[in-house]
């Protein structure tokens, strides 16, 4: 199947796969984000996945794609400014004060909302094998680059005469 094909209207098992597609690929996210203990685990992360899918899917299948080259473009767009709002919004209930200094926290998180919105997105547009590929990534990223930032952050901070 062309990529165009992929933007005009699809029969109800190919919008069913892709709605299930976002639905999993923001679980994959969520899950990770689960197992850390953050915030916004796995419902959040499905949902928002799922939710992207359903508008990216709704100019799809309504025909506004093929009527207007620029409104995917537009939905997208907003999804992102809704997502970034959402974002936020975990960023600032993870911020702390303490001791007179402002740590800001949940960044990590908020960029794994963002990223989900982006599988949903890429779900919806029937991309699955981008969205799988950018799942996996993120997993990678999120779990992998941890460990590594915690090897530096332990070589940083050791005594010199332990060494």
């Amino acid at each position: 199947m062309s990529g165009i094909n992929l933007l005009y209207p699809a029969d109800w098992q190919d919008v069913l796969f892709r709605l299930c597609l976002a639905i999993v690929l923001g679980g994959i996210i969520g899950w990770e984000r689960e197992t850390d203990r953050k915030p916004a685990g796995l419902r959040t992360h499905m949902l928002v996945s799922l939710g992207t899918a359903l508008l990216v899917l709704s100019s799809i299948q309504t025909g506004m794609v093929q009527t207007t080259a620029d409104s995917l473009s537009r939905v997208i767009q907003g999804i992102i400014t809704g997502v970034g709002f959402l974002g936020a919004g975990e960023i600032f209930s993870e911020s702390r004060l303490g001791s007179g200094e402002v740590r800001v926290r949940g960044l990590t998180s908020a960029a794994a909302i963002w990223v989900s919105s982006a599988l949903g997105i890429a779900a919806g547009c029937g991309l699955w094998q981008m969205g799988l590929f950018g799942a996996i990534a993120t997993v990678i990223i999120l779990r992998g680059v941890k460990k590594l930032e915690t090897r530096i952050n332990r070589s940083r901070h050791r005594n010199p005469e332990d060494i």
